[in-house]
């Protein structure tokens, strides 16, 4: 091999540089460029990780020399090796062992290597890992000019630190490709809409307590915007450029749970095909909030709290540690108290994550803060359906103020879309302002016949005061009963059936003859 041709072959390496390689296959074309420039039969390049050399590629060894870990100080010649910052040949008498011994392939019966030389590889004055070489035959290095060997590790080094660039910015874009499907959905509000003296003193609160780093436990019964508020406390913290990653813990089947919050490698179980991030490596610097934790089983609490004690965690079925820096923010609508004392929930998971507890009030708590958020959610589905307007009728706004909302937030939210959508399938324009009255809100279990369009005639719809006989009477009774019965069952058919104590075909069928809004 002449200098030119070595040359040649490094011009390759340096043309790869710029090309878009899997790293294993980039570091494959580098050893196969050493091995054309400088004959040998066994090439390996291994990465430093603690004081392990561990082999990324190889050529001329068993496949198996890719499962082994060489630890540096019970290998004389590695140990050599990394401690020199020049390369290293060693004689073909030493007495020193070589890790390579009997892992040569196609070399059966020539168990040991003869001749043998390496080099430590430097990034940035850091030993990264190192190259190493092995003949068969005695002197086959004797001749390797050690200025043009030189050159080959100054690009050797350098292509591993492409890899390196190039494979940390694929984890990042991946990292923030998964960390945007795991964010709010799309329009999901952010601002703490209420004026009660009992959402301005939280509102306080959750500020104060972003500032710190503390772990944040939010109580509250369903509905009442705990995941708001968690929102608010990371959008206040120091970590508000970095993503805040939400778990739903309810629906963490306990087969998965593991592998969803710490993540797995490749192989580790059936159907794991890949490597992948758990939630704790996306949301490292950020904010990591397990929603509903109360339902997390007892084993993947014990598995939760060690990684709350250590800071670090492991992905499954790999046997590397990684440090996570995270912020951790839970919520529950149970009694954890209760759930300790009955055996459902550990005693010393409650206390690590309850550092800080909040308690979001529920909207019967709130009464002053009604009609503000009713409005705040009014002009956001008027702008998301694209209407002119749309307003309250005084004994609606008087209705809803009353009402104790036993599911809080969310079930006003809800009743007021289902109004709009009631009015607009009645046959209200668009182009007018909507107003929403009793019944479009449920609360009257009367709705006036639907109109045929804008013009139809006064006389058109069905004018209760008027006198009724026997049988109009029964159908009006039935009819407010029914929607009495759907009202108190939140909008429920099956439930509101069998209060009546009906079947529920029959029941379907009742209310289509009573002209019953179904949506």
């Amino acid at each position: 091999m002449t200098t030119a041709d070595a040359f040649a072959n490094l011009g390759g390496i340096v043309a790869d540089l710029s090309r878009h390689l899997p790293r294993e296959n980039r570091f494959q074309r580098l050893l196969g460029a050493f091995q054309r420039s400088f004959p040998c039969d066994a090439i390996a390049l291994l990465e430093l990780e603690g004081d392990q050399l561990v082999p990324r590629a190889v050529s001329g060894l068993s496949q198996d020399c890719l499962g082994r870990r060489f630890t540096v100080h019970s290998q004389p010649r590695l140990a050599q090796i990394m401690n020199s910052n020049k390369p290293v040949r060693f004689p073909a008498d030493s007495a020193l062992p070589d890790p390579y011994d009997g892992l040569v392939d196609s070399h059966d019966t020539h168990l040991y290597v003869h001749d043998c030389m390496g080099a430590a590889l430097y990034i940035d004055g850091c030993p990264w890992g190192a190259i190493t070489l092995d003949a068969m035959t005695p002197d086959t290095f004797a001749v390797i000019d050690p200025d043009v060997f030189e050159a080959f590790l100054s690009v050797a080094a350098a292509t591993v630190r492409a890899a390196d660039w190039i494979s940390q910015l694929e984890e990042r874009l991946s990292r923030r490709q998964v960390i945007q499907l795991s964010q709010k959905p799309s329009g999901t509000p952010d601002e703490i809409i209420g004026e009660s003296s009992l959402m301005k003193q939280l509102q306080v609160e959750a500020e104060t307590v972003a500032a710190s780093d503390l772990t944040v436990l939010i109580l509250g019964e369903t509905g009442v915007g705990k995941e708001l508020i968690a929102r608010h406390i990371h959008r206040h913290s120091a970590r508000a450029s970095e993503p805040m990653i939400h778990v739903n813990c309810a629906a963490l089947p306990e087969n998965i749970a593991e592998s969803e919050l710490f993540g797995h490698v490749r192989g580790a179980f059936s159907g794991a095909t890949d490597d992948r991030a758990g939630k704790f490596e996306l949301a490292h610097e950020g904010t990591l909030f397990l929603d509903e934790i109360g339902e997390l089983p007892l084993t993947v609490q014990a598995k939760l709290l060690r990684a709350l004690q250590n800071g670090e965690i492991q992905r499954i079925g790999s046997d590397q540690s990684h440090t996570v820096d995270v912020r951790l923010i839970t919520a529950t609508n149970r009694d954890l108290k209760a759930e300790v004392a009955a055996g459902h929930f550990r005693a010393d998971l409650y206390h690590r994550i309850s550092v800080y507890p909040l308690v979001v009030p529920p909207l019967r708590e709130r009464a002053d803060d009604i009609l503000i958020l009713a409005g705040y959610m009014l002009e956001r589905d008027q702008r998301r359906l694209g209407l002119r307007g749309v307003r309250l009728s005084s004994k609606a706004r008087k209705w809803l103020t009353e009402f104790s909302w036993p599911g809080n937030v969310r079930e006003l939210e809800h009743c007021l879309s289902r109004a709009i959508i009631r009015a607009l399938s009645r046959g209200h324009d668009k182009r007018r302002v909507i107003e929403l009255d009793l019944w479009h809100l449920g609360a009257d279990p009367i709705a006036p016949k639907p109109r045929l369009s804008e013009g139809t005639p006064a006389a058109e719809t069905f004018d209760f005061n008027q006198d009724l006989d026997m049988n109009a009477a029964v159908e009006d009774f039935k009819r407010r009963l029914v929607m009495e019965r759907l009202r108190m069952h939140g909008g429920n058919k099956a439930a509101a059936s069998r209060s009546l104590g009906m079947d529920r075909s029959n029941f379907h069928r009742l209310l289509r003859r009573l002209e019953i809004p179904t949506e």
